[in-house]
């Protein structure tokens, strides 16, 4: 059932389809192409564009997260779309929510209007904060500091609106972009060379998804540390919980996506613990960006340089995995300095900022 939002403007239910592929799969399809030309309009590049088939896996509610999404239309045109997530972690009293329109409808009040359908749902689920990420493209005009007090975003539209319903910024992510070229690989292979001397005490390891048996359990400890362990200044950060039940799923998701996805871990030789992660994984278009995801160093084996480490392991390999692949995107905390500092060496360059906002419902 549609809701009338003000004018011509509506808000639907999105209902997805069985398959992306699938005979009633129009209005998911065409969902997909809306979505990747809002994230164009709003960032100036395309490396995240989703193909229907990619961005299916991702909307679907999980054993770890409901997520309830709505499509947004303007005079029975789609102009962009709503979502929400709710984490299933115990204790967890946050929700992560967006609203993604195209910037032409912007200014009209469709946003606000939106916003306490999305509030609604939160409530609904007992959960008492909204927390939202946003990427700004970099401008050089005024800035929002974060409170934090590391990093700023462009004090531009997108930043005016959420101020506007309640919303503080609280963390800014630096996005950063290396060209895989020549001069990246023979840099990263000297900088392996100095991390290997800085950590004799560890080994590198490295597979494609999906992970073998015996590095189940190591591996999803290190991805439940990384939501306690990697900066999160005052937001709400839930404990995941990960297991191999999870991680066997992800990974499931990942193929389903096309995925071509690679895990680096450092790992301790006296114990045989891993210390260490990072992962790169590139969408069917094995020609795009390459994305860096997850990075962690547990606080227990830092000061070895293991994200170095594992880091210029990682891109070593993966210009032999994906060498049609032009770039590597990533995104870091503004105040995690020493994997900033890390990324710098490497050779990469911030291109973007992304907003990590919250509100708080009570």
């Amino acid at each position: 059932m549609s809701i009338s939002l003000i004018e011509d403007a509506t808000l639907h239910p999105l209902v997805l389809p069985a398959r992306a592929d699938a005979a009633d799969a129009a209005e998911f399809r065409e969902l997909s192409r809306v979505r990747n030309e809002v994230y164009r309009e709003l960032t100036g590049r395309s490396e995240q564009d989703l193909t229907p088939e990619a961005l299916l896996p991702l909307l679907r509610s999980r054993a770890e997260r409901t997520t309830v999404a709505w499509i947004v239309r303007d005079a029975g045109e789609m102009v962009g779309r709503a979502v929400v997530d709710i984490p299933h972690e115990e204790g967890s009293k946050v929700a992560i929510a967006s609203i993604e329109l195209n910037p032409r409808v912007w200014g009209r009040g469709i946003g606000t209007a939106i916003l306490p359908h999305l509030e609604a749902v939160v409530r609904a689920h007992g959960r008492t904060v909204m927390q939202n990420w946003t990427e700004q493209q970099a401008s050089d005009g005024a800035r929002l500091e974060a409170r934090t007090g590391f990093g700023s975003v462009p004090d531009d539209h997108v930043a005016r609106f959420l101020l506007h319903h309640g919303f503080t910024l609280e963390q800014v992510y630096h996005v950063s972009r290396l060209d895989l070229t020549p001069d990246a690989r023979a840099l990263a292979a000297s900088l392996l060379e100095e991390a290997k001397a800085h950590s004799p005490g560890y080994r590198v390891r490295q597979w494609m998804a999906p992970t073998p048996p015996e590095h189940r359990d190591g591996y999803a400890w290190l991805k439940s540390r990384m939501s306690t362990d990697a900066p999160s200044a005052d937001l709400e950060a839930d404990e995941e919980a990960w297991d191999a039940e999870r991680l066997i799923a992800g990974e499931a998701r990942l193929a389903e996506m096309g995925q071509e996805f690679q895990v680096t871990v450092a790992q301790h030789l006296e114990t045989g613990a891993l210390a260490a992660f990072t992962e790169l994984g590139i969408g069917p278009d094995r020609t795009g960006t390459t994305h860096q995801h997850d990075t962690l160093v547990l606080k227990e084996h830092r000061g070895h340089r293991l994200g170095q480490l594992v880091k210029c392991a990682a891109l070593l390999s993966w210009i032999d995995i994906a060498p049609e692949s032009t770039d590597i995107i990533t995104y870091n905390a503004e105040e995690n300095r020493p994997m900033l500092a890390i990324n710098e060496a490497m050779g990469f360059t911030a291109i973007a900022y992304e907003g990590a906002w919250k509100k708080d419902l009570t």
